[in-house]
């Protein structure tokens, strides 16, 4: 390289070379003999074109030598360089012509001390920070009771089978849309980024059925490169757009996500955000048991204490003694037909009596004249006293009716019959004034067959 070098002064050179000949004979040389270099230093005069590419310097107090790195390799690197940042770069010695300036062309650029992932990541955080992309009022609020899920992931990867894991587990009545796409590799952000906004376009176009309520968006664990794709601008601004809640699941618990970050929930792991999806579905039939039990118990309850008002009621003295009222009644009526009877035996005993005696007295003619006038009216007054005696029967068997009829009246359970109710309060006493309720107050009616709970709607008084 020094013989490349000294052949460019050589005193027999054949003729003088132009300025840009010059700088293209040193610039081939420089190119061929410092291929490929290793700098570390720090960068200063940091400048980003609108083309893309990245011009500035690197000194080490001493010295200083200016870089170029073009749009094509730069966008392979993981950060973005700023003015103080110790570097270590490597690439080739080149010769920019126009001025004759050499400058390193540089392929390959990592921050010495701090890994290029972890600066990457606090400069993406703090610029999507600073543009509000985390505030915790965008983020919203999942759906009670998702029925359809979006999953954006590989196909083939350990968190889709976790997820559907857990979910067939704890939410069969959920569905579940698989999206594929890469998770890791240099085309990994910009396929994930494009499922995402798929998805939110075939929902918005969907019918009430077939939309997509919640979206999951993750990988299992693995390196920081391997999670990378989940720290890309391009995913975060499409998980911050879409219209469909998002739940980031990157990695394991102790990975942390651009992705988790810009999400409306974060998950440690997929089967985390599985469960969290299946969590709604889950309380629900926890509280259907619950209710389930719970009702059990109450009618359990109502059901003694009806069972122990009907023993109550079916030992009150009431329904004891209109019966027994019913039977004396009846005793007494019949004592009283009896007696009718016997008075009219007694007299009609009487009556042959005075007959017999009265033959014996008189002549067998006018006895026979006689008495068969006194028989004509002992039959007559016999025929009168029974039709008297059928009189005072048919008398003391309505009266025995109509008793008995007021009886029946009077008989809660008649009365109830006609379409009359009996209502009590909550504590079993029996209403006779509508004051003596409020409204909202809870009565039991009872009707001519079992009885029912009803509550006070409004209350009228009689004036």
């Amino acid at each position: 390289m020094k013989e490349d070098l000294r052949s460019l002064f050589e005193e027999q050179e054949k003729g003088p070379v132009t300025v840009s000949e010059l700088n293209s004979e040193i610039r081939s040389v420089l190119e061929s003999g410092f291929s490929s270099v290793w700098v570390e230093g720090e960068i200063t005069n940091f400048h980003s074109a609108a083309s893309g590419h990245w011009y500035f310097s690197l000194t080490d107090g001493n010295s200083l030598v200016k870089a170029a790195c073009f749009r094509g390799q730069n966008m392979r690197i993981r950060f973005r360089p700023e003015n103080g940042n110790a570097v270590r770069v490597r690439g080739k010695i080149s010769v920019y012509s126009p001025r004759g300036e050499y400058q390193i062309i540089v392929e390959t650029l990592e921050p010495v001390g701090e890994g290029a992932l972890a600066l990457a990541f606090e400069q993406i955080k703090a610029k999507l920070q600073a543009e509000g992309l985390f505030d915790e009022d965008l983020k919203r609020p999942l759906p009670a009771f998702p029925r359809r899920i979006g999953v954006v992931t590989s196909p083939t990867g350990a968190a889709v089978h976790d997820i559907l894991t857990v979910l067939e587990r704890r939410a069969r009545s959920v569905s579940v849309v698989i999206v594929p796409t890469l998770v890791q590799g240099e085309l990994a952000a910009g396929q994930i980024a494009k499922a995402i906004e798929f998805v939110n376009e075939y929902s918005a176009e969907a019918g009430d059925d077939e939309k997509i309520d919640v979206l999951i968006v993750g990988r299992g664990g693995g390196s920081a490169e391997d999670l990378w794709a989940f720290n890309e601008e391009k995913v975060a601004r499409a998980i911050r757009a879409s219209e469909i809640p998002v739940i980031s699941a990157v990695g394991h618990e102790v990975d942390f996500s651009i992705s988790d970050l810009v999400a409306d929930v974060r998950a440690a792991t997929p089967s985390a955000a599985a469960e969290i999806v299946a969590e709604s579905e889950a309380v629900l039939v926890k509280r259907v048991v619950s209710a389930r039990d719970s009702i059990g118990r109450t009618l359990d309850y109502k059901l003694i204490r009806l069972r122990h008002r009907l023993n109550e009621a079916q030992r009150s003295e009431v329904f004891f003694r209109i019966p027994q009222n019913i039977r004396d009644t009846r005793l007494r009526i019949r004592e009283q037909i009896r007696e009718a009877l016997d008075i009219l035996r007694r007299q009609l005993d009487t009556g042959s009596r005075s007959a017999r005696d009265l033959t014996h007295r008189l002549s067998p003619a006018r006895l026979a004249a006689n008495l068969e006038k006194r028989r004509g009216r002992l039959d007559s007054a016999a025929q009168r006293s029974l039709a008297l005696a059928r009189k005072r029967l048919a008398k003391a068997e309505e009266s025995l009716k109509v008793r008995a009829a007021s009886l029946d009246a009077l008989s809660p359970l008649a009365v109830l019959t006609r379409g009359f109710s009996l209502a009590r309060d909550a504590e079993g006493r029996i209403v006779r004034d509508a004051s003596e309720l409020a409204v909202g107050a809870r009565v039991n009616v009872k009707v001519h067959r079992g009885s029912f709970d009803a509550d006070v709607v409004s209350i009228e008084e009689e004036s």
